[in-house]
């Protein structure tokens, strides 16, 4: 539909004017011609057009007096002016066909060109433009198009960056109603959501609005709730915008506004501009393509002071750019054989009549190879390396950050694609080590509109009148809470005054209503309350409502200003003392194990004892009376019986160790018990509410009937402390088993949530929280003074680890002394079978036996003197036969004489 409009307009230009005249067939020139045309549409009255011209002027001769560039071809420039109007654009476009240009540069805007990329596309020629920034003509709709700037799509990431960075959550978006502000918006608002924010208004302006128009459109903007503006639209006609806004009062403290790069570029091109214009951009955060500063850059610098009085903008240099960047190009086709030469489009042969003559626009024949040397140059330009990604963007867009303020800007910090925001150029941040670089790196001080420091709020309550309804609980149950008076329809109750409290600490008025919720005859669920709010029925909801995890999918909460969760409550009654009280401390278990562990170590202690010590000795009545007496009266420390082996002694410190924990323990409890007044009950928290069959109670429609069913619980502790401040006959048992608290519920995403938080931190710092509540619920009949639930006994597993050193230590003191004397045993059992009269067949277990029961000192003795007999008869013995074998060789002397 959009080609068959183009030709339309073809049609309608050539009748109209008559001017076009007829073409040949083909028109072929020589391979590297002397002068090749290009032509470009420029608004000449306009901001960018002014300076562009010049620039590309610029360029055009700076290429043409460099003859190693296109090697003595020179580029000869058409300029056409579209005096603002898009029809005479169209013309100009189509005029340009009529000729042998072989590339486009322009238009000026992305509105005319969607309309001659259909153009250059069916006449393949290049359509080169450095200010045409809408997103969506990098489509593959558009293949001739060649943006050489950088895409809208970046500039509104680096604004998305700045929001999410200075911790706002909504925008409003101010724009101009064409291709441009509408396609430029609608990108904010993807990079937006990207980052956990969104656009809450969009306000569009439509083309060559007046002052009134763009009143008509702020006053709307004034009443919303966010003060955080972007605004998108052309350099001529943005500061009739802030004009409008300064005289709404919409630039005063309290607001902040970004403008996309069309307010660096009046203020880089106009400087100095008038004070009347200076004063409606004060605080505002502006950006501007970043360009390094070069020797190419400074020497450009030089050279356009003498060229003119504007300034200098970044447009000038994407102009200037683009002309080489053409050189180049064509230079590059021109080496690859490429030649001008035009052929005739055989769709406009139907077009053919007497008056309209078509025939002069002919087909470049070489555009195409055009077109891939284009996007193949890689040079070094005054923005910067200019090299082309596969979506035809240019490489490494980056932007600085302004914030204006006085008669100029000052640059605040850097924006670039692979690095986000930094205070720091983009070149020495991709230099830096991942962990040192990224979006977190500060930025400087901002002076913001109303001449501000801090950090504006970015939103207020909507000034159109309309009150806060906030629903409230109609609770018949613990009125203390939230309550409805009975004479009027005023609320009161801990909440009512909590959030009140709150409400007045907020920097700005907040106009709200309480709504009743519920039928008075029973408590409404609080469940369905906040999903009202999800509904938009209620614009928020105070009471007792507690965060829990299916409530927060519905909406925001507040930070809790009640901490509470789920207790058990149970009847008690007074634990009085008893005749067999000393017995409590200690569980039967504890007690059996106890008394097993002493005879266990008497046991030992005797074993490891007997061998060597008389005290551990006699007749078996008295070693067993020993062995009790000992054990037990390690407990007082009054055994009268020393140990003499290493081992005994061993086993005796640690046992006494064992013995001073358990004494000290069941002194401390049996005096607690003896003299802390108690409460006793059955149920001793959820595991034993859950194995008994007793009846469990709850509030009606309070969200703990599903735990009920699920989870065997019983209520809220802030229930149950008001219910126990009357009713003492009940307590809490067990330990509280869910955390949770109650908030004040909003709708999602609601900046609300996060102010009311800080208020309620802010009354709990001062004291003013505790102070309401001991209004309310600081109430008790029940002297608690001195009172607490039975204490639980001791039990074996706070000991165990106790016993089994204990236990191991006996162990490895037997085992150690079984071994050595064994190792004895053997030593002397030769000796032990002789003198005991006794034969090794009668048994070596017995034998063994009667070693271990005789006494250590009895046996050496025994040793050591049959040591000595033996040693006599073997000196006896050997002189016998010393004596027998002299008789013997004096015999056989006197033979053989």
């Amino acid at each position: 539909m959009a080609e068959n409009l183009v030709w339309v307009l073809v049609v309608l230009v050539v009748n109209f004017s008559g001017c076009l005249t007829e073409g040949v067939n083909n028109t072929t020139l020589s391979t590297r011609p002397d002068v090749v045309s290009i032509a470009s549409i420029l608004t000449f009255d306009s901001i960018i057009g002014k300076v562009a011209k010049i620039a590309l002027e610029a360029a055009i001769e700076d290429v043409n007096s460099d003859p190693t560039v296109l090697n003595g071809t020179k580029l000869k420039i058409a300029l056409h002016d579209s005096n603002y109007s898009g029809f005479v654009s169209m013309m100009a476009a189509l005029q340009v066909m009529e000729t042998d240009a072989v590339a486009l540069i322009g238009p000026q805007t992305s509105v005319l060109a969607h309309v001659i990329s259909h153009v250059a596309n069916e006449l393949q020629v290049p359509l080169l433009s450095f200010t045409a920034t809408d997103p969506t003509l990098s489509s593959l709709q558009y293949p001739f198009f060649v943006r050489t700037t950088h895409n809208d799509l970046y500039q509104m990431a680096a604004i998305a960056d700045l929001v999410r960075y200075y911790e706002w959550r909504q925008v409003i978006a101010i724009y101009i109603d064409d291709d441009h502000g509408r396609n430029g918006i609608i990108s904010l608002g993807d990079q937006l959501a990207a980052r956990g924010c969104k656009i809450s208004h969009k306000a569009p302006i439509k083309p060559l609005a007046t002052k009134t128009d763009i009143s008509n459109v702020l006053v709307q903007v004034a009443l919303m709730e966010s003060r955080v503006m972007v605004v998108h639209t052309y350099a001529n006609w943005g500061i009739d915008i802030l004009e409008v806004a300064k005289s709404l009062e919409m630039l005063d403290n309290g607001y902040v506004w970004f403008a996309t790069n069309w307010l660096s570029t009046v203020i880089d091109i106009s400087s100095p501009l008038p004070l009347n214009k200076i004063d409606v951009m004060q605080g505002f955060i502006t950006l501007r393509a970043y360009t390094k500063e070069s020797k190419l850059t400074k020497k450009f610098a030089s050279e356009w002071r003498n060229l003119t009085t504007f300034g200098l903008s970044t447009y000038c240099l994407y102009a200037y750019d683009t002309i080489w960047l053409l050189a180049h190009a064509l230079d590059a086709y021109f080496d690859q054989g490429g030649n001008i030469s035009f052929s005739k489009d055989d769709k406009l042969k139907g077009l053919k009549g007497d008056i309209l003559n078509l025939d002069s626009m002919s087909i470049f024949n070489g555009g195409n190879l055009l077109l891939e040397n284009i996007l193949n140059v890689k040079m070094k330009g005054l923005t910067g390396a200019i090299e082309f990604t596969s979506d035809k963007d240019l490489v490494s867009p980056a932007f600085e950050v302004l914030n204006v303020i006085g008669t100029g800007v000052r640059r605040i910090g850097y924006w670039s694609n692979s690095s986000g925001l930094s205070a720091t150029p983009p070149e020495t941040v991709n230099m830096k080590p991942p962990q040192q670089s990224g979006a977190s790196e500060a930025l400087h001080t901002v002076i913001w509109p109303g001449q501000i420091i801090q950090k504006p709020r970015g939103w207020v309550f909507p000034e159109n009148g309309k009150q806060l309804e906030i629903g409230v609980p109609r609770r018949v149950s613990y009125p203390e809470f939230v309550g409805q008076s009975k004479n009027s329809d005023a609320f009161k109750g801990y909440c009512i005054d909590v959030f009140t409290a709150a409400v007045n600490l907020l920097p700005y008025a907040v106009p709200y209503k309480f709504q009743s919720y519920g039928d008075g005859v029973k408590n409404p669920s609080n469940t369905k309350l906040v999903s009202l709010i999800n509904a938009g029925v209620y614009d928020a909801a105070v009471g007792d409502i507690a965060i829990t995890t299916n409530r927060t999918r519905l909406a925001d909460f507040s930070q809790p200003f009640v901490e509470s969760g789920l207790v058990v409550v149970a009847p008690v009654r007074r634990s009085n003392s008893s005749t067999w009280a000393f017995l409590r401390p200690f569980s039967p278990l504890m007690w059996c194990v106890s008394g097993i562990f002493f005879i266990i170590v008497g046991t030992v202690v005797w074993i490891l004892e007997h061998h060597i010590n008389d005290e551990f000795r006699g007749p078996p009545k008295k070693q067993i009376v020993t062995v009790l007496w000992f054990s037990f009266s390690t407990l007082f420390s009054s055994h009268r019986e020393n140990t003499l082996s290493t081992l005994g002694r061993m086993v005796l410190i640690l046992w006494l160790f064992v013995v001073l924990i358990i004494n000290s323990s069941y002194t401390a409890s049996l005096t607690s018990i003896l003299t802390v007044q108690k409460l006793y009950s059955p149920i001793k928290g959820i595991d034993s509410l859950m194995a008994s069959k007793e009846p469990i109670g709850y509030q009606e429609n309070s969200f703990v009937r599903n735990y009920l069913i699920a989870e065997y619980v019983v209520d809220e502790r802030a229930y149950v402390e008001l219910f126990l401040s009357t009713r003492c006959e009940f307590s809490i048992v067990g330990q509280e088993f869910t955390k949770n608290g109650w908030g004040f519920a909003f709708p999602r995403d609601s900046p609300l949530a996060a102010d009311m938080s800080t208020a309620i931190l802010k009354l709990s710092e001062n004291g003013e929280l505790q102070r309401i509540h001991d209004k309310w619920l600081m109430r008790s009949a029940c002297s608690s003074q001195g009172t607490q639930f039975e204490v639980d006994q001791l039990e074996l597993a706070s000991f165990q680890g106790l016993f089994l050193i204990c236990g191991l230590v006996c162990f490895l003191a037997l085992i150690i002394y079984i071994a050595l004397t064994i190792h004895q045993f053997y030593q002397l059992y030769p000796t032990l079978s002789e003198s005991s009269g006794r034969s090794v067949r009668s048994g070596p277990l017995q034998t063994f036996v009667s070693f271990v029961d005789e006494k250590e000192e009895t046996i050496k003795a025994r040793s050591k003197r049959k040591y000595s007999e033996g040693s006599s008869s073997r000196t006896d013995v050997e002189n016998a036969s010393i004596q027998n074998y002299k008789c013997s060789r004096l015999d056989l002397s006197l033979n053989n004489k």
